[in-house]
């Protein structure tokens, strides 16, 4: 038999800290993730008013109009967009800045807090 002094490895209790560990960042990438995967569709949706000449935006609200489609093809549900989009026309070309603010409950009063703040330069097809 080996003495204590001998012996090496993590014992079981440190092997439950690192599990633990692990599992509360895992937690908090599950519960951030679809709100960044939301924002990357809404960016892909803004900049193809500009990618696709198929569609033909030239006003405010064809502009909100297509955010909307594409909200609702990409099941971002909880976020007001009128609230969230500012648009507006210069110089030929649209000045949509999107900007929002996602909370998501971690542990009791803890809360995990994302901000999207973005301003994108679309000019019209």
């Amino acid at each position: 038999m080996k003495s204590a002094h001998s012996q090496k490895g993590m014992s079981i209790l440190s092997w439950l800290m690192v599990l633990a560990f692990i599992a509360f960042f895992a937690s908090a990438v599950f519960k951030m993730l679809p709100h960044y995967l939301d924002y990357m569709s809404l960016e892909k949706i803004i900049t193809s008013v500009e990618t696709d000449p198929s569609m033909d935006i030239r006003s405010v609200g064809a502009f909100y109009g297509h955010v909307a489609k594409g909200m609702e093809v990409n099941t971002i549900r909880d976020l007001d967009l009128k609230d969230s989009l500012k648009v507006k026309i210069e110089n030929n070309e649209f000045k949509a800045h999107l900007k929002y603010e996602k909370r998501e409950p971690l542990i009791q009063n803890i809360d995990l807090v994302v901000r999207f703040d973005k301003e994108f330069r679309v000019r019209m097809p």
